[in-house]
């Protein structure tokens, strides 16, 4: 799993969240005097640590100090998304968190929310892309999507684990449709790789995962991506559609990652922090460093990351209660 969208009650205090304070004045305000940790709720080695480590060690060039990247594991992603939410509100605790966050608490897992934290900045997405193998005999969106009508519950789909992140794109992809979320069998796997090894050797027909963690399988020919499930096309798999493109259907999901802190940071501290995330998102070294990894490159200051995590959570919210997954 890649460890990696109507807005939900108690949301609003996050939405309105305080104007920044730019420039010189700003950085007047606040200047850490001693070093900043970087929680990361899931382990090393990975794309969400690959990422936090890149934008912790520019944060430290930007901020003078050391930025120490650690990686708190455990409780599918609660453990580390708990110490990001319960550290001292004082600038020097920030984390990574993604979209489990808002997937965790339908199933009962913690109490946490998006609105549990200061958003700062919301750096990367990845929409799943429909994966089928090279030589499927359905080479187009449509043509899947009505084999999948035509014969619903025989084709079998993976990508992750059972309630997964692209385990739930698949069932928002079929309620899109307007089928139910057992219309595609799911097979529980390990992660995004061994389904593409297994799609790859016809153990099943589709694997909704990122096209960049398909990336492998389909330039060996061995698998091909259909659709995004983006409101736009990925520049990095320029020649994938989205849904809307082949099906009509504006159905967008992603998995994201985002820089945030405790909730009630002090405006000084957030007015310090996104400017410098905004630069370090915008530098050549960091589209480098996220292009040779297909890693989407996404955007939002602190008020359009909490509006986006509220549609998240609701999203999630819908999908969860139509495969029976929600216990909130």
């Amino acid at each position: 799993m890649l460890r990696r969208r109507t807005l939900l009650a108690g949301s609003t205090g996050l939405l309105a969240a305080p104007a920044l304070v730019t420039g010189a004045s700003a950085q007047a305000q606040w200047s850490p005097n001693r070093p900043i940790t970087l929680v990361v709720p899931w382990g090393a080695g990975g794309g969400t640590d690959a990422t936090a480590r890149f934008v912790g060690a520019a944060l430290e060039k930007e901020l003078s100090q050391p930025v120490n990247v650690v990686n708190r594991t455990g409780g599918s992603g609660v453990v580390g998304h708990s110490a990001i939410a319960t550290a001292p509100a004082d600038g020097y605790t920030i984390g990574m968190i993604t979209v489990e966050i808002g997937m965790m608490h339908w199933q009962g897992l913690t109490e946490l929310k998006g609105t549990s934290y200061t958003p700062l900045a919301l750096m990367n997405s990845d929409p799943p892309g429909v994966q089928v193998k090279s030589d499927s005999p359905h080479q187009t969106l449509k043509a899947l999507a009505d084999a999948i009508k035509a014969n619903p519950g025989r084709m079998t789909a993976s990508g992750t684990g059972q309630g997964g992140i692209w385990h739930l794109a698949l069932a928002g992809w079929l309620q899109a449709m307007q089928l139910p979320p057992d219309a595609v069998r799911w097979v529980p796997s390990n992660g995004a790789a061994p389904a593409m090894q297994d799609l790859a050797a016809g153990g099943v027909d589709i694997v909704t995962c990122s096209v960049p963690e398909a990336r492998a399988m389909i330039e060996a020919n061995r698998a091909k991506s259909l659709a995004i499930m983006a409101p736009e096309r990925n520049p990095q798999f320029a020649n994938v559609p989205t849904l809307k493109e082949e099906l009509g259907i504006d159905y967008t999901l992603a998995a994201w990652r985002g820089i945030a802190g405790p909730r009630n940071l002090p405006q000084p501290v957030v007015a310090r922090y996104v400017p410098l995330l905004q630069k370090i998102w915008n530098s050549d070294d960091f589209k480098t460093f996220m292009n040779s990894r297909g890693f989407g490159m996404t955007w939002r200051d602190p008020a359009g990351f909490a509006s986006y995590m509220a549609e998240d959570d609701a999203k999630m919210g819908v999908v969860m209660k139509a495969v029976g997954l929600a216990k909130s």
